[in-house]
């Protein structure tokens, strides 16, 4: 028996587009967020209790503390401009859905990142519950 037979696969067919759909929804969000420099817009769906990890190794799970520094960020200009890329989304269970999505920097000279975002559905609207942000670096060879 080889080891993918013994591990599930936790894909669920029936909520794989609502997934793909509300991943999408946030991906825009992001891009307007960086486009307009505003925090408000870039954690428009962020829940209460996110857990948020930076690319810097911290881990913030207080929705103010994060709006405060995404401001100072989005004011210091610090992500350049950049395109928001939905890299791949999982749809494990209904009101679940769990995705990549890159940051791409535009004109190649700053920092892209690709983080892994879990959105969670309450009440016909879907929050951002958990991510893991980690910067783009070239390969060594």
């Amino acid at each position: 028996m080889t080891t993918s037979e013994l591990r599930p696969a936790l894909s669920d067919p029936a909520a794989q587009a609502a997934a793909e759909a509300a991943v999408a929804d946030f991906a825009a969000e992001l891009q307007e967020g960086l486009d307009t420099a505003s925090a408000e817009a870039y954690d428009r769906s962020f829940a209460a209790d996110v857990m948020w990890g930076s690319p810097y190794g911290r881990t913030l799970t207080d929705i103010d503390e994060l709006m405060a520094i995404h401001r100072r960020l989005m004011a210091a200009e610090v992500a350049p401009p950049s395109r928001f890329e939905v890299a791949g989304v999982l749809g494990p269970a209904p009101g679940v859905a769990i995705a990549h999505i890159r940051r791409q920097a535009l004109d190649g000279t700053g920092f892209s990142e690709m983080a892994l975002y879990t959105l969670i559905e309450r009440h016909g609207r879907w929050w951002l519950a958990a991510a893991q942000n980690t910067p783009v670096a070239q390969a060594s060879e």
